[in-house]
Protein backbone atom coordinates (compact mmCIF):
# COMPACT_ATOMS: atom_id res chain seq x y z
CA UNK A 1 0.00 0.00 0.00
CA UNK A 2 1.32 3.45 -0.92
CA UNK A 3 1.91 5.86 1.93
CA UNK A 4 0.05 8.58 0.00
CA UNK A 5 -3.57 8.92 -1.02
CA UNK A 6 -5.92 11.22 -2.88
CA UNK A 7 -8.04 13.41 -0.60
CA UNK A 8 -10.50 16.28 -0.94
CA UNK A 9 -9.11 19.04 1.24
CA UNK A 10 -10.33 22.37 2.53
CA UNK A 11 -6.88 23.70 1.80
CA UNK A 12 -7.56 27.43 1.95
CA UNK A 13 -10.02 29.66 3.84
CA UNK A 14 -12.10 30.46 0.75
CA UNK A 15 -14.85 28.82 -1.31
CA UNK A 16 -13.99 25.46 -2.86
CA UNK A 17 -12.34 22.12 -2.14
CA UNK A 18 -9.16 20.79 -3.69
CA UNK A 19 -7.99 17.26 -4.58
CA UNK A 20 -4.53 16.80 -3.09
CA UNK A 21 -2.05 14.07 -2.24
CA UNK A 22 -1.97 13.43 1.50
CA UNK A 23 -0.26 10.86 3.75
CA UNK A 24 -2.33 7.78 4.53
CA UNK A 25 -3.47 8.34 8.13
CA UNK A 26 -1.79 6.37 10.89
CA UNK A 27 -4.00 4.39 13.26
CA UNK A 28 -3.82 3.95 17.01
CA UNK A 29 -4.33 0.75 19.01
CA UNK A 30 -8.13 1.22 19.12
CA UNK A 31 -8.58 2.34 15.50
CA UNK A 32 -9.23 0.77 12.12
CA UNK A 33 -7.99 1.92 8.73
CA UNK A 34 -10.78 1.88 6.15
CA UNK A 35 -10.22 1.78 2.41
CA UNK A 36 -12.97 4.11 1.20
CA UNK A 37 -15.13 2.81 -1.66
CA UNK A 38 -18.05 5.26 -1.81
CA UNK A 39 -18.84 8.61 -0.22
CA UNK A 40 -21.92 10.80 -0.19
CA UNK A 41 -21.92 14.59 -0.50
CA UNK A 42 -23.83 16.18 2.38
CA UNK A 43 -25.41 19.57 2.90
CA UNK A 44 -22.73 20.16 5.53
CA UNK A 45 -20.11 19.66 2.82
CA UNK A 46 -21.85 22.37 0.77
CA UNK A 47 -21.51 24.76 3.71
CA UNK A 48 -17.80 23.91 3.88
CA UNK A 49 -17.41 24.39 0.12
CA UNK A 50 -19.22 27.75 0.27
CA UNK A 51 -17.14 28.79 3.31
CA UNK A 52 -20.08 30.46 4.99
CA UNK A 53 -20.15 31.93 8.49
CA UNK A 54 -20.73 28.55 10.13
CA UNK A 55 -17.85 26.91 8.24
CA UNK A 56 -15.46 29.77 8.96
CA UNK A 57 -16.18 29.48 12.66
CA UNK A 58 -16.05 25.68 12.81
CA UNK A 59 -13.70 24.04 10.30
CA UNK A 60 -9.92 24.14 10.78
CA UNK A 61 -7.84 24.73 7.65
CA UNK A 62 -6.39 22.62 6.12
CA UNK A 63 -8.71 19.63 6.65
CA UNK A 64 -9.70 16.50 4.74
CA UNK A 65 -13.50 16.79 4.53
CA UNK A 66 -16.42 14.36 4.15
CA UNK A 67 -18.29 12.18 6.61
CA UNK A 68 -20.64 9.90 4.62
CA UNK A 69 -18.83 6.73 3.58
CA UNK A 70 -18.63 2.99 3.06
CA UNK A 71 -15.48 0.96 2.68
CA UNK A 72 -13.41 -2.01 3.77
CA UNK A 73 -11.20 -2.52 6.82
CA UNK A 74 -7.59 -2.96 5.67
CA UNK A 75 -5.72 -2.51 8.96
CA UNK A 76 -6.63 -2.83 12.65
CA UNK A 77 -5.04 -1.54 15.83
CA UNK A 78 -3.64 -4.11 18.24
CA UNK A 79 -6.50 -3.70 20.76
CA UNK A 80 -9.39 -3.93 18.28
CA UNK A 81 -11.80 -6.80 18.84
CA UNK A 82 -15.00 -7.88 17.10
CA UNK A 83 -14.01 -6.70 13.61
CA UNK A 84 -12.11 -8.38 10.79
CA UNK A 85 -9.77 -7.42 7.98
CA UNK A 86 -11.72 -7.18 4.72
CA UNK A 87 -14.98 -6.46 6.53
CA UNK A 88 -17.30 -3.98 4.83
CA UNK A 89 -18.25 -1.09 7.08
CA UNK A 90 -19.82 2.32 7.30
CA UNK A 91 -19.43 4.31 10.47
CA UNK A 92 -20.70 6.89 12.91
CA UNK A 93 -19.03 10.20 12.09
CA UNK A 94 -19.48 11.70 15.55
CA UNK A 95 -16.44 11.04 17.72
CA UNK A 96 -17.47 11.13 21.35
CA UNK A 97 -15.68 11.69 24.61
CA UNK A 98 -15.96 9.27 27.51
CA UNK A 99 -16.07 11.58 30.54
CA UNK A 100 -19.36 13.48 30.32
CA UNK A 101 -22.46 12.48 32.26
CA UNK A 102 -24.29 11.80 28.98
CA UNK A 103 -21.56 9.55 27.61
CA UNK A 104 -21.10 7.62 30.85
CA UNK A 105 -24.88 7.06 30.89
CA UNK A 106 -24.76 5.59 27.37
CA UNK A 107 -26.46 8.59 25.73
CA UNK A 108 -23.54 9.00 23.37
CA UNK A 109 -25.35 11.22 20.86
CA UNK A 110 -25.74 13.90 23.55
CA UNK A 111 -22.07 14.04 24.53
CA UNK A 112 -20.99 17.73 24.59
CA UNK A 113 -17.41 16.76 23.66
CA UNK A 114 -18.49 15.39 20.28
CA UNK A 115 -16.26 16.10 17.27
CA UNK A 116 -17.20 15.39 13.67
CA UNK A 117 -15.06 13.67 11.06
CA UNK A 118 -14.66 15.91 8.04
CA UNK A 119 -15.74 18.90 10.15
CA UNK A 120 -13.43 19.04 13.14
CA UNK A 121 -11.02 16.18 12.37
CA UNK A 122 -9.83 14.49 9.15
CA UNK A 123 -12.69 12.95 7.22
CA UNK A 124 -13.73 10.43 4.60
CA UNK A 125 -13.30 12.24 1.26
CA UNK A 126 -10.11 10.26 0.74
CA UNK A 127 -8.87 6.84 -0.24
CA UNK A 128 -8.31 5.94 3.42
CA UNK A 129 -9.89 6.91 6.73
CA UNK A 130 -8.66 6.26 10.27
CA UNK A 131 -11.65 5.70 12.54
CA UNK A 132 -12.08 4.48 16.12
CA UNK A 133 -13.20 0.86 15.97
CA UNK A 134 -16.03 1.84 18.34
CA UNK A 135 -17.49 3.95 15.51
CA UNK A 136 -17.30 1.32 12.77
CA UNK A 137 -20.63 -0.22 11.76
CA UNK A 138 -20.45 -3.54 9.86
CA UNK A 139 -22.63 -3.67 6.76
CA UNK A 140 -24.90 -6.68 6.16
CA UNK A 141 -24.83 -8.28 2.71
CA UNK A 142 -28.22 -6.71 1.93
CA UNK A 143 -26.73 -3.19 2.18
CA UNK A 144 -24.29 -2.48 -0.64
CA UNK A 145 -21.61 0.19 -0.61
CA UNK A 146 -23.61 3.00 -2.22
CA UNK A 147 -26.42 2.61 0.33
CA UNK A 148 -23.77 2.22 3.02
CA UNK A 149 -22.37 5.57 1.94
CA UNK A 150 -25.63 7.37 2.73
CA UNK A 151 -26.44 5.74 6.06
CA UNK A 152 -25.35 8.89 7.89
CA UNK A 153 -28.14 11.07 6.39
CA UNK A 154 -30.58 8.16 6.47
CA UNK A 155 -29.79 7.95 10.18
CA UNK A 156 -30.75 11.61 10.58
CA UNK A 157 -34.05 10.84 8.83
CA UNK A 158 -34.68 7.76 10.98
CA UNK A 159 -33.79 9.55 14.23
CA UNK A 160 -36.14 12.41 13.36
CA UNK A 161 -39.00 10.24 12.08
CA UNK A 162 -38.89 7.86 15.04
CA UNK A 163 -38.88 10.66 17.61
CA UNK A 164 -42.63 10.11 18.00
CA UNK A 165 -45.04 7.23 17.41
CA UNK A 166 -46.13 7.40 13.76
CA UNK A 167 -48.36 4.34 13.52
CA UNK A 168 -51.70 5.45 12.08
CA UNK A 169 -50.72 9.12 12.32
CA UNK A 170 -50.88 11.91 9.75
CA UNK A 171 -47.39 13.31 9.18
CA UNK A 172 -46.29 16.64 7.72
CA UNK A 173 -42.68 16.98 6.52
CA UNK A 174 -41.34 20.42 5.59
CA UNK A 175 -38.33 20.33 3.28
CA UNK A 176 -37.97 17.84 0.39
CA UNK A 177 -34.20 17.58 0.50
CA UNK A 178 -32.72 14.07 0.57
CA UNK A 179 -33.17 13.72 4.35
CA UNK A 180 -36.78 14.91 4.20
CA UNK A 181 -37.51 12.50 1.36
CA UNK A 182 -35.95 9.60 3.25
CA UNK A 183 -37.91 10.57 6.36
CA UNK A 184 -41.10 10.35 4.29
CA UNK A 185 -40.14 6.85 3.18
CA UNK A 186 -39.41 5.87 6.79
CA UNK A 187 -42.72 7.30 8.00
CA UNK A 188 -44.65 5.21 5.49
CA UNK A 189 -42.54 2.13 6.20
CA UNK A 190 -43.37 2.23 9.92
CA UNK A 191 -47.10 2.72 9.43
CA UNK A 192 -48.06 6.39 9.12
CA UNK A 193 -51.42 6.98 7.42
CA UNK A 194 -50.98 10.16 5.35
CA UNK A 195 -47.50 11.58 4.69
CA UNK A 196 -47.37 15.04 3.14
CA UNK A 197 -44.09 16.74 2.19
CA UNK A 198 -43.78 20.43 1.30
CA UNK A 199 -41.18 22.46 -0.56
CA UNK A 200 -40.92 25.10 -3.29
CA UNK A 201 -38.48 23.14 -5.49
CA UNK A 202 -40.52 21.19 -8.08
CA UNK A 203 -37.63 18.84 -8.91
CA UNK A 204 -37.25 17.73 -5.33
CA UNK A 205 -40.99 17.34 -4.85
CA UNK A 206 -41.10 15.13 -7.95
CA UNK A 207 -38.24 13.07 -6.51
CA UNK A 208 -40.10 12.76 -3.20
CA UNK A 209 -43.15 11.36 -4.98
CA UNK A 210 -40.93 8.87 -6.79
CA UNK A 211 -38.95 7.69 -3.75
CA UNK A 212 -41.61 7.72 -1.02
CA UNK A 213 -45.32 6.94 -0.88
CA UNK A 214 -46.19 10.53 0.04
CA UNK A 215 -48.15 13.55 -1.13
CA UNK A 216 -45.90 16.37 -2.44
CA UNK A 217 -47.16 19.95 -2.04
CA UNK A 218 -45.53 22.99 -3.61
CA UNK A 219 -46.48 25.63 -1.05
CA UNK A 220 -45.59 28.40 -3.49
CA UNK A 221 -48.50 27.26 -5.66
CA UNK A 222 -50.86 25.26 -3.42
CA UNK A 223 -52.60 25.81 -0.09
CA UNK A 224 -51.69 23.15 2.44
CA UNK A 225 -55.21 23.38 3.88
CA UNK A 226 -56.63 22.23 0.55
CA UNK A 227 -54.41 19.16 0.67
CA UNK A 228 -55.55 18.34 4.22
CA UNK A 229 -59.18 18.70 3.14
CA UNK A 230 -58.63 16.46 0.11
CA UNK A 231 -57.18 13.81 2.41
CA UNK A 232 -60.27 14.14 4.65
CA UNK A 233 -58.23 15.21 7.66
CA UNK A 234 -60.61 16.84 10.13
CA UNK A 235 -58.27 18.57 12.58
CA UNK A 236 -54.76 18.64 11.20
CA UNK A 237 -51.49 16.73 11.21
CA UNK A 238 -50.49 14.74 14.27
CA UNK A 239 -46.71 14.87 13.81
CA UNK A 240 -44.45 17.36 12.04
CA UNK A 241 -40.90 16.64 10.86
CA UNK A 242 -39.18 19.97 10.14
CA UNK A 243 -36.27 19.43 7.73
CA UNK A 244 -36.09 22.70 5.82
CA UNK A 245 -34.47 25.14 8.22
CA UNK A 246 -37.00 27.69 6.98
CA UNK A 247 -38.87 29.79 9.54
CA UNK A 248 -41.92 30.24 7.31
CA UNK A 249 -42.15 26.45 6.94
CA UNK A 250 -42.00 25.98 10.72
CA UNK A 251 -44.71 28.61 11.21
CA UNK A 252 -46.89 26.85 8.63
CA UNK A 253 -46.30 23.52 10.34
CA UNK A 254 -47.39 24.87 13.72
CA UNK A 255 -50.60 26.17 12.18
CA UNK A 256 -51.26 22.85 10.42
CA UNK A 257 -50.87 20.64 13.51
CA UNK A 258 -53.65 19.37 15.75
CA UNK A 259 -53.96 20.50 19.35
CA UNK A 260 -51.28 18.57 21.20
CA UNK A 261 -49.30 17.96 18.02
CA UNK A 262 -45.63 17.01 18.09
CA UNK A 263 -42.72 18.41 16.08
CA UNK A 264 -39.27 16.87 15.61
CA UNK A 265 -36.96 19.59 14.32
CA UNK A 266 -33.81 18.74 12.37
CA UNK A 267 -33.63 21.83 10.14
CA UNK A 268 -31.75 24.85 11.45
CA UNK A 269 -33.10 28.32 10.54
CA UNK A 270 -30.22 30.72 9.85
CA UNK A 271 -29.41 33.21 12.59
CA UNK A 272 -32.08 34.13 15.11
CA UNK A 273 -35.66 33.65 13.96
CA UNK A 274 -38.81 35.14 15.49
CA UNK A 275 -41.08 32.52 17.02
CA UNK A 276 -44.70 33.06 18.08
CA UNK A 277 -44.41 31.08 21.29
CA UNK A 278 -48.05 31.73 22.13
CA UNK A 279 -49.09 29.45 19.26
CA UNK A 280 -46.87 26.66 20.60
CA UNK A 281 -48.18 27.11 24.16
CA UNK A 282 -51.87 27.49 23.33
CA UNK A 283 -51.79 24.52 20.94
CA UNK A 284 -49.84 22.45 23.51
CA UNK A 285 -47.18 21.64 20.90
CA UNK A 286 -44.28 19.35 21.86
CA UNK A 287 -41.09 20.53 20.14
CA UNK A 288 -38.03 18.26 20.05
CA UNK A 289 -34.63 19.24 18.67
CA UNK A 290 -32.85 16.43 16.80
CA UNK A 291 -29.08 16.22 16.37
CA UNK A 292 -27.42 13.47 14.37
CA UNK A 293 -28.25 9.88 15.22
CA UNK A 294 -28.81 7.98 18.44
CA UNK A 295 -25.55 6.07 18.83
CA UNK A 296 -26.06 3.22 18.05
CA UNK A 297 -29.78 2.55 18.35
CA UNK A 298 -30.56 4.47 15.14
CA UNK A 299 -28.01 2.38 13.24
CA UNK A 300 -29.59 -0.89 14.37
CA UNK A 301 -33.07 0.30 13.42
CA UNK A 302 -32.19 1.64 9.98
CA UNK A 303 -30.18 -1.44 9.01
CA UNK A 304 -33.11 -3.60 10.14
CA UNK A 305 -35.54 -1.52 8.07
CA UNK A 306 -33.30 -1.74 5.00
CA UNK A 307 -33.15 -5.52 5.40
CA UNK A 308 -36.95 -5.52 5.83
CA UNK A 309 -37.81 -3.71 2.61
CA UNK A 310 -37.20 0.02 3.16
CA UNK A 311 -36.12 1.25 -0.28
CA UNK A 312 -34.40 4.63 -0.50
CA UNK A 313 -32.06 3.91 -3.43
CA UNK A 314 -33.84 6.27 -5.83
CA UNK A 315 -32.88 9.21 -3.61
CA UNK A 316 -29.42 8.74 -5.17
CA UNK A 317 -29.70 10.71 -8.40
CA UNK A 318 -26.04 11.18 -9.34
CA UNK A 319 -23.15 8.73 -9.31
CA UNK A 320 -19.69 9.82 -10.40
CA UNK A 321 -15.99 9.25 -9.93
CA UNK A 322 -14.28 11.09 -7.08
CA UNK A 323 -12.25 13.00 -9.67
CA UNK A 324 -15.53 14.55 -10.88
CA UNK A 325 -16.30 16.03 -7.46
CA UNK A 326 -16.56 19.58 -8.80
CA UNK A 327 -19.49 18.56 -11.00
CA UNK A 328 -21.19 16.83 -8.08
CA UNK A 329 -20.85 19.86 -5.85
CA UNK A 330 -22.07 22.19 -8.61
CA UNK A 331 -25.19 20.08 -9.16
CA UNK A 332 -25.94 19.94 -5.44
CA UNK A 333 -25.37 23.66 -4.94
CA UNK A 334 -27.83 24.33 -7.78
CA UNK A 335 -30.49 22.19 -6.09
CA UNK A 336 -30.71 19.77 -9.00
CA UNK A 337 -29.98 16.54 -7.16
CA UNK A 338 -30.98 14.09 -4.53
CA UNK A 339 -27.95 12.37 -3.05
CA UNK A 340 -24.66 12.46 -4.97
CA UNK A 341 -22.36 9.45 -4.43
CA UNK A 342 -18.67 9.58 -5.31
CA UNK A 343 -16.78 6.40 -6.27
CA UNK A 344 -13.22 6.28 -4.89
CA UNK A 345 -12.31 3.10 -6.78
Amino acid sequence: MSNEMRALVKARPEPGLWMERRPVPAIGPDDVLIRIRKTGICGTDIHIWNWDDWARGTVPVPLVTGHEFAGEIVEMGRDVEGLELGQRVSGEGHLIGRTSRQSRAGRFHLDPETRGIGVNVAGAFAEYLSLPAFNAVPLPDAVDDEIGAILDPLGNAVHTALSFDLVGEDVLITGAGPIGIMAAAVARHVGARHVVITDVNPDRLALAAEVADCVPVNVAQEDLRDTAARLKMRQGFDVGLEMSGNQAALDQMIEALVMGGRIAMLGIPPGKSPVDWSRIVFKAITLKGVYGREIFETWYKMLAMLENGLDIRRVITHRMRAAEFETGFAEMRAGHTGKVVLDWD
